[in-house]
Parts: C-alpha cells; sequence; structure tokens
C-alpha cells in the first residue's frame, strides 16, 4: 500500500529514503482542502538512540542520591560554623546578622507602611494588622517604575523620586486614619526592603556595599541607605519614620511567622535569584561583638547562593554557564538551583545533543547556538507537558528555536533533559534547607512516635510556578528528613515576602509598642 493513502494524503511528497548516516526521520508534505499540512513520520534510529545516551549520561553525572545530599548538607554546615565564628570566616556564606530578634508574632495591631526597592520597579504599601486575629486586615500598594536616569544619578535625586512616591501615597489615606495618627500623636512607621548588598548595622541601619541590577548611583556607596531616605522623607514635608532595613529573604520569613500557625525558623527564596534566612540563638553567634539581644536569637542572613563543595554534581554546561556569567567562580549553588541559569543549562545540553548525534536533523538549529534564549519558564511548561505527543515541547522548540519539524522520540529527549534539571534543582535546594534544618538542631530522630511542626517560608517564581521542582524539593527533604523524624517540616509559600514582610518588621520593631 503506498504510503500516502496509509496516512490519508493525496498527493503525498516526502523527502529521499535517509541513510543510516542521517536521521531516519521522513518529512511529509499532505495537500487536503489546498492546505499544506506538516507531519513527520517517526522511527528509531541511531541517532535518536544517540542522543538517549547522552541524555542517559546526563542524568548520571547530575544524579543526586539520598548520600551525596547528606554530604552536600553536611558541607553547609560546615560553612555555616565558619561563617559565625568569624568575619569572613568562610569565603563561601558571609553569615550576615541582620539585627532582627523580634520576629511578628500574630500580635501586631496597627496602619504601617513599606516600601520595597528591589530593582527597576519600587512599591510603596500600606499594611493594617489586626493584632490578636494575627490577620492582615487590609493592604494595598502602588507600583513605580524608576525612571533610567535616576538609576546612574545621584542618591539624593534617587530618594528624593522615592520618599515623593511614599508621600503622595501617603496623602490617600482616609480621613479616619489622618485623624487617628493626628488624636494618638503617633508618627507613621515604615519598614524599607531593600534587596541590594548592604552591610547591616542596627535593624535601621545600613551601609551600600555596591548596586546591582542596573542601577549605578555611586555617591550613595559607603553611606547609610537608611539615613539618605530618611532625609529625602523629610524634604517631602511629611514625619515618617524607617522602623526596619530588611532583604527579601529576611521579610519572607517574618511574613511566614505572621501567617502561619506553626513555627516558621526558615526563610528562603528560589526565583531568577536563591537566599535563605534562618533563627539562629544568638549566643551561637561568635563574631557577635554587641550585647546579646533580649530575645536570645538572631535571624541570620546566609547569602548562600555562593556555597560551593566538590559534592555538588556539576557538568560540562555547569562549567561553561559558569565561565561565561559575570562572575565567574562565584555563586556556585545558585548557577545550580536558580531560574536565572536553569534554561541556559538545558539550552547548552540540547546544542551538544544537536551537534553531535544530529538530534534535530544534519543542520544544528542557529537560533540553538544563541545564548540565553531558553528562559525558566519555557522549561517549566516543557517540563509539565503530560500530553500524549508531547504538544506543549513541539510548540516551545518552535518558538524559540525555530525548529518547525520534530519527532515524538525527539521531543521526549528535550523533555527527560528538562526533568533531569528540575530534579537536580529541586533536590540539591532540599540538601540545603537540611542543612540549616541540622544546624538549628531539627533533624534528630523521634523517641516516641510523635512530631513538633517546623515550617520553611518560600517565595519565588521557581519555586510558587515550577510544580515538578517543587514535587523533587518536598520529595528529597522528606527522604533526608527520614520517616522517624521528630519534626515534621513543611515548605509554605508566602507571597510577597518583601513588601508585606518589611512591613511587618516594622510593626514588630515599632518605637511606640
Amino acid at each position: 500500500m503506498a504510503i500516502g493513502k496509509v496516512l490519508g494524503c493525496a498527493g503525498f511528497q516526502h523527502s529521499a529514503v535517509p541513510t543510516l548516516r542521517e536521521p531516519v526521520r521522513l518529512r511529509a508534505q499532505c495537500r487536503r482542502r489546498g492546505k499544506t499540512v506538516s507531519m513527520s513520520v517517526q522511527k528509531t534510529s541511531k541517532t535518536v538512540q544517540q542522543a538517549e545516551k547522552m541524555s542517559q549520561e546526563f542524568r548520571q553525572s547530575s544524579s543526586t542520591p539520598l548520600p551525596l545530599l547528606h554530604q552536600v548538607a553536611d558541607a553547609l554546615v560546615q560553612e555555616m560554623y565558619a561563617g559565625l565564628a568569624s568575619e569572613g570566616g568562610s569565603d563561601q556564606l558571609k553569615m550576615l546578622p541582620t539585627y532582627v530578634e523580634n520576629l511578628p508574632s500574630g500580635s501586631e495591631k496597627g496602619l504601617f507602611y513599606a516600601v520595597d526597592l528591589g530593582g527597576t520597579n519600587f512599591r510603596v504599601l500600606r499594611v493594617e494588622l489586626g493584632g490578636k486575629t494575627g490577620q492582615i486586615l487590609s493592604q494595598e500598594f502602588k507600583e513605580v517604575v524608576i525612571p533610567p536616569e535616576l538609576m546612574v544619578g545621584t542618591g539624593k535625586d534617587l530618594f528624593d523620586f522615592i520618599a515623593g512616591t511614599l508621600a503622595s501615597f501617603v496623602d490617600t489615606e482616609d480621613e479616619s486614619i489622618k485623624a487617628h495618627f493626628v488624636q494618638s500623636g503617633k508618627t507613621r512607621e515604615s519598614g524599607f526592603a531593600f534587596s541590594f548588598p548592604v552591610r547591616q548595622t542596627s535593624v535601621k541601619s545600613g551601609i551600600v556595599i555596591h548596586w546591582t541590577k542596573g542601577f549605578k548611583v555611586d555617591d550613595a556607596v559607603g553611606k547609610d541607605i537608611v539615613k539618605q531616605f530618611q532625609d529625602a522623607i523629610s524634604r517631602s514635608n511629611h514625619q515618617i519614620m524607617i522602623s526596619a532595613l530588611v532583604n527579601d529573604t529576611v521579610g519572607t520569613l517574618a511574613g511566614g511567622r505572621f501567617n502561619f500557625d506553626e513555627e516558621t525558623m526558615i526563610g528562603c527564596i528560589i526565583g531568577t535569584g536563591t537566599n535563605a534566612c534562618y533563627v539562629e540563638r544568638a549566643d551561637a553567634v561568635h563574631k557577635w561583638d554587641e550585647p546579646l539581644p533580649k530575645s536570645g536569637e538572631m535571624v541570620i542572613n546566609m547569602e548562600w547562593g555562593n556555597f560551593r563543595s566538590p559534592y555538588l554534581p556539576r557538568t560540562f554546561a555547569d562549567e561553561t554557564v559558569d565561565k561565561d556569567s559575570v562572575n565567574p567562580g562565584d555563586q556556585w549553588f545558585e548557577k545550580m538551583i536558580s531560574g536565572m541559569y536553569l534554561g541556559e543549562i538545558v539550552r547548552l545540553v540540547l546544542a551538544r545533543m544537536a551537534k553531535e548525534a544530529e538530534l534535530f536533523g544534519g543542520n544544528v538549529p542557529v537560533k540553538l547556538l544563541e545564548r540565553l534564549t531558553l528562559g525558566t519558564p519555557h522549561v517549566s511548561k516543557i517540563h509539565l507537558d503530560n500530553s500524549p505527543d508531547l504538544d506543549v515541547v513541539a510548540k516551545v522548540l518552535k518558538d524559540v528555536f525555530e525548529i518547525e519539524t520534530t519527532t515524538l522520540e525527539e521531543r521526549k529527549i528535550v523533555h527527560e533533559v528538562c526533568d533531569i534539571m528540575g530534579e537536580r534543582g529541586g533536590r540539591l535546594a532540599a540538601a540545603g534547607l537540611y542543612g540549616i534544618l541540622k544546624k538549628i538542631g531539627r533533624t534528630g530522630k523521634s523517641r516516641n512516635g510523635s512530631k513538633k511542626k517546623t515550617v520553611i517560608a518560600m517565595d519565588g517564581g521557581l519555586f510558587e510556578h515550577h510544580v515538578r521542582y517543587r514535587s523533587y524539593m518536598e520529595e528529597a527533604l522528606q527522604e533526608l528528613m527520614g520517616s522517624d523524624a521528630a519534626y515534621e517540616v513543611a515548605l509554605r509559600l508566602q507571597n510577597d515576602g518583601s513588601g508585606i514582610g518589611a512591613a511587618l518588621l516594622a510593626a514588630s520593631h515599632s518605637h511606640f509598642k
């Protein structure tokens, strides 16, 4: 029977029968009612077999068995101890005291503001806390784009703009709120979420180390960021006191403490980048040379993205990503588990398969060789595709790399590579969190079968939206803890950690408590 009849097509045309050196893939065109329909006839070939072999080898080199995860966790704990012992004690983890000793308890009450500056957009928020109800009664926000010239201008101009926006937002208060502040004699208080490198000197002060994310406000470097902002607020003729300076990770932890019934001990962000903070015993921070806080606790900002260890299963793709990055040799952990790099690692693996195994035909797709073309959202879409023919995979390959036609076997290989990277990233992130839990004594075994609960507050687009990544992370954490663990650990999404968290910390460190 003619192949055209088998396919139900008239006027069937196909390419020459491929040799063993060519991909065994028949490209077909069927003309039906004046339209051209593209399709492919799929056959197992040496090309596919070679690509599958490369995929298996990549999975092996990226594998994260349980013993290796324990080694990664132990290496992290060792660096944590070193970083707490002395300034610069670890060349990987900064282990920065945040001066946050009073996390929200759920009893905070009143109206508080927050300013969240973390990129080219910033937000101002107004949050009303319900006191003993432990609820956020209301929240409003305004998002504003920072003019490009202010991102490379002077500190005065930048903070006058931000303070002016905050002042205008305050002016939109209901008359009853304005009357409350007049009658009580209290000053409005705000938290300040500042997600740039800063050396914190108190809960409401910190020295700018340098700028990132396209900012270059040179005259603000080496100065107290809160004082610069507070001075700008004064110039706006408004009375608003900055009560807490926080980064986004600490804000996520604060939000978890306020929102979740169980005890929240860790805040972690896994998005474009990654970081974690946790609640440490104050007397364990040996480099702390000030009086110990009355609470006996101190939140530590780890800056864990720079963690590195020979136990981390790095591949040729990781080496290439590192070499081509703006900070070669740094941020190993971040480059292996965060969203900024996941898509690029997958692209590099597929490009090698295309070159060495002719995965997508004899000619390597030009777009596949271009850096940073495949984003992590694309990887997530591919990974979540469970359609019989992997239609989403085909669409992503077409939209991103302009690969018009692919076989099911090829799409399966692409899906497999995304799964490998999602599994590795999620399991390594779990090992990092297990290391923190181990440091604070929450990985022991239960003696009587009862379990206490510990919550890890999570934020970040990769954790929130990449479902398979999150599943691998949760599964690995349970493996590490074991069925007989004394603590039941839960990962809970805490949206908008930086903004809401800054307002909550302004409340817990209020001058009017």
